[in-house]
């Protein structure tokens, strides 16, 4: 286990939704995530970042010194660094330092068990390497290859040239795109009989996994720590309407998410594109829980899907008094409170799912030739059945089903 020091920088001027303290916490959880042992925590306040080494040079050489006291094998940086300023910073400290997006990658890195997510961590890792290589000597590619924040391509010797990496870079881009073809056929046998998909989304550490587990009854890995699940899981659902439906459970958003990382999961992250419905899940008991809630509506925004259908569910009521939970439910428009833990309100959150299928559901009378097998059986897969009857060589149905599969019937017939 490293032994880490953690450095968030408190600008003077202009104020930010959220403190230096506050994110001096959140860095504190990653690298808990990452397994790192957090040894000492500094905030450096400033007028502005220094170009050469992000801090001062007379703080930086007092790190040098609270390194070499405390046997400090890693300095975390709770901000984004160029290849320059680690490399000036790691002369004169003369210990490894990384910045808050290594950070998050090597969380990714440890993560990712599919193939496709090694895939976008790769990428992730090279999209951010690969402007540093044109910094003077960029960071110091030679010495990756172990430990927190150098996990992944390091191991394959990042020491080449632009056009290698571009080629790689290309060659990643490709296979995530076969990857995401997969993933449409997918897709496009859940639309032809209009299963219903909810995606489920919110900030890391929100509860996703919690919720799913308790709703579906299956076993997701889950674990206290950010970012503890990054492959999407999907499980199935039998609404008390009888029609089925499809949770999915994403990857956790973060407070300033890398571009790299929406970018490389943007694959990934399709589930919530074409999903038609998401399931917001707050953690209500955080204190940022409302800034949270910011962060994951950045992350919609830049994937243009801020008109989707929403239903908020405040979890962790748990840990709440009844007049908080009660606030909590002014703040939040139309939100449903719910413990996913204790599988409390969870009947009020399937009703509000409910309400929005009533919208989109009707029931048909349709006759159908018994001949017709194939789409009978789909009529029952998809809707539910309330009346049949059979007149000859005809069956009479009476059914509840999407708007959108029934238009595919009549055009079958």
């Amino acid at each position: 286990m490293e032994r880490a020091l953690l450095v968030t920088l408190k600008l003077k001027k202009g104020k930010e939704s959220w403190s230096p303290e506050e994110k001096a916490r959140e860095l504190a959880e990653l690298a808990a995530s990452s397994t790192a042992e957090v040894v000492a925590e500094m905030i450096v306040a400033r007028d502005r970042p220094s170009t050469r080494l992000f801090i001062g040079k007379g703080k930086a050489e007092e790190i040098a010194s609270l390194c070499m006291e405390k046997n400090i094998s890693v300095v975390m940086f709770n901000n984004d660094l160029t290849g320059s300023q680690q490399k000036n910073l790691e002369e004169i400290i003369n210990v490894k330092t990384i910045d808050r997006t290594q950070l998050i990658l090597d969380i990714f890195a440890r993560r990712a068990k599919s193939n496709e997510g090694k895939i976008q961590v790769e990428l992730a890792q090279l999209l951010y390497l690969m402007p540093r290589l044109g910094e003077e000597e960029g960071i110091a590619l030679s010495r990756l290859g172990g430990g927190i924040g150098t996990r992944g391509p390091g191991e394959q010797k990042l020491e080449v040239d632009r056009r290698r990496i571009n080629d790689r870079i290309a060659k990643l881009k490709k296979d995530l795109k076969a990857l995401s073809l997969q993933r449409a056929t997918r897709r496009k046998q859940r639309t032809k009989f209009s299963i219903l998909t909810i995606a489920i989304i919110g900030y890391t550490n929100s509860g996703k996994s919690t919720f799913l587990n308790a709703l579906t009854e299956s076993n997701v890995y889950v674990q206290n720590k950010l970012f503890s699940t990054l492959d999407p899981t999907i499980r199935s659902f039998l609404l008390p309407n009888n029609q089925k439906a499809l949770f999915i459970d994403t990857v956790g958003f973060l407070n300033e998410l890398p571009h790299h990382l929406i970018e490389s999961f943007k694959g990934t992250l399709e589930e919530v594109v074409n999903a038609d419905v998401l399931l917001h899940l707050v953690d209500i008991s955080h204190p940022k829980a409302k800034e949270m809630e910011d962060a994951v509506f950045t992350v919609l925004k830049e994937l243009n899907v801020t008109d989707k259908p929403m239903i908020t569910a405040l979890n962790k009521i748990d840990k709440l008094t009844e007049n908080e939970i009660k606030r909590f439910e002014r703040t939040f428009d139309n939100a449903v409170p719910i413990s996913a833990l204790k599988k409390e309100n969870f009947q009020a959150l399937i009703d509000r799912i409910i309400i929005y299928l009533n919208n989109t559901v009707k029931t048909y009378q349709i006759i159908l030739p018994q001949s017709k097998a194939s789409l009978i059986s789909a009529i029952y897969k998809t809707g539910h059945v309330t009346k049949r009857e059979y007149q000859g060589d005809q069956v009479h149905i009476e059914a509840q089903l999407p708007v959108s599969f029934y238009e595919k019937i009549k055009k079958e017939l």
